[in-house]
């Protein structure tokens, strides 16, 4: 007898195969980042290019994604950005440079950029709005099982194996991908696509690359301060051009007039601050932990998996909380206190016990649920299905962005901690100050939710006046 699974079912479960194995790569690496700048040897705050180059590959490839599911079809896109991603990894596995890891992880992006948000976009085109907070919600239950086993597993491999191994785990979790979506997924796309904006596809790929790689770079890694300098400037004026360029374009790569839209500006820009504060944990946290306070990859990867534990229990109930508090409350005041749970981190030593290290990082991990949940329901509240392709990829763009922001500005939030304090050697106090930078800028994205009108998202939250 052959098994009936119910076809709302299928594309979530199938789009979270590929969450699965994007989350659990991401988490993987940030755990074993010490381990493998010691291999390569380089200094582990190098090792944020590998971050930011998967991140700004993500940027510049995500704008495309929904033009190429509408020309070539979603399931074609979606099971050729996982064989891009899998290929990636796998030269992750292979490389012994940092240049190369950092090319390898960009591949991994290209990957990824087609891969989530063709999914994504697959589950916006059929499923209601009024449930589109429980379809996000369980999109990602299984998604953040990645999360939670990646920091211990590898963790647990870094420690007792090799961390090269981490990246083959990707391989059987792609194969499945790939027969589930070639079995299941409808290959959807539109009769008529217009022609794609390679210009805006130039100007905002190279501008973002540039003002990324020159952030992060910052002088000390692969290029010299000069070039740093010079190529964040270029990159700035690139995407200064492609505003004038998006006006006189019918059919512009990214529609900013989306924007007009409060609840897609406060989704977005909102979004996009909260997401720079919290971005810096995968890289910050790991690193405090083992270069900090002495811990083992697979000790500090048994902590933090703790903080996915919390997002799923909070996913359960995040369609109630919205219909009983409404999307502006939640959004500023859970803000404000995910803000405070980051600043958190700043109190703790190298003796502080477990237990209250758990509790912490799981209160975290459900407040930061809630606000992810929340963003993603409230930027396409108001969006009409025919412009639903722009808004996926103008909110991943910004999603990227924010997450590689992250990670750039917590690293120099930290080196300007150890600057301060006029020592090299990176200290726990170090990262103490980082914590608190970053928290308080968590805080500042409560001022955009603010702007939000009390029913704001009523018609996705299932609430009433």
């Amino acid at each position: 007898m052959k098994l009936k699974i119910a076809p709302g079912m299928l594309t979530p479960l199938i789009v979270a195969t590929a969450l699965f194995m994007e989350n659990m790569d991401a988490t993987v690496i940030s755990t074993s980042l010490p381990v493998i700048a010691q291999d390569l040897g380089v200094d582990p705050i190098s090792l944020k290019l590998a971050l930011t180059s998967y991140l700004v590959s993500l940027a510049v490839f995500i704008p495309i994604s929904g033009w190429m599911a509408d020309r070539f079809g979603a399931r074609r896109i979606f099971r050729s950005a996982i064989l891009v991603f899998m290929l990636g990894s796998l030269l992750c596995a292979m490389t012994g440079s940092l240049h190369g890891f950092v090319l390898a992880r960009f591949l991994q992006g290209i990957g990824g950029a087609m891969m989530v948000p063709v999914g994504r976009l697959v589950i916006l085109r059929t499923i209601d709005k009024a449930d589109l907070v429980r379809a996000l919600s369980y999109l990602t239950v299984p998604a953040l099982l990645g999360p939670v086993i990646g920091p211990p597993l590898g963790g647990f491999i870094s420690t007792y194996f090799h961390w090269r191994w981490i990246f083959l785990i990707n391989i059987p979790i792609g194969l499945l991908g790939l027969a589930l979506a070639g079995r299941f997924i409808a290959n959807l796309k539109e009769d008529e696509v217009p022609r794609l904006d390679w210009w805006g596809f130039l100007l905002t790929g190279a501008g973002l690359s540039m003002l990324m790689l020159g952030l992060a770079t910052e002088g000390k890694h692969m290029l010299s301060a000069t070039a740093s300098i010079w190529l964040s400037l270029l990159g700035a004026a690139l995407l200064l051009i492609y505003l004038r360029h998006y006006r006189r374009q019918t059919h512009p790569l990214l529609d900013l007039s989306l924007l007009r839209l409060p609840t897609f500006h406060a989704g977005v820009a909102g979004g996009f601050v909260f997401r720079v504060g919290i971005g810096t944990i995968p890289f910050l946290l790991p690193l405090m932990l083992q270069l900090g306070f002495g811990f083992s990859p697979f000790e500090s990867g048994l902590l933090t998996c703790s903080t996915a534990m919390g997002a799923i229990g909070m996913k359960t109930i995040v369609s109630k909380v919205l219909q009983r508090f409404g999307f502006r409350q939640v959004l500023v005041v859970n803000s404000i206190l995910a803000g405070c749970s980051v600043a958190v981190y700043a109190l703790f030593q190298a003796d502080t016990p477990h237990w209250l290290l758990l509790l912490v990082f799981v209160l975290g991990g459900c407040l930061r649920s809630l606000q992810f949940t929340s963003l993603n329901a409230i930027t396409f509240a108001d969006v009409d299905k025919e412009r639903l392709s722009h808004a996926t990829s103008l909110s991943s763009v910004a999603q990227q962005l924010a997450a590689g922001f992250g990670v750039t500005v917590g690293a120099f939030a930290l080196q300007g901690a150890a600057w301060m304090q006029g020592h090299q050697q990176l200290t726990a106090a170090d990262f103490g100050h980082a914590f608190l930078f970053m928290g308080g800028l968590t805080i500042l994205s409560s001022l955009q939710f603010l702007k939000l009108k009390p029913d704001a998202g009523r018609q996705v939250s299932g609430g009433h006046e």
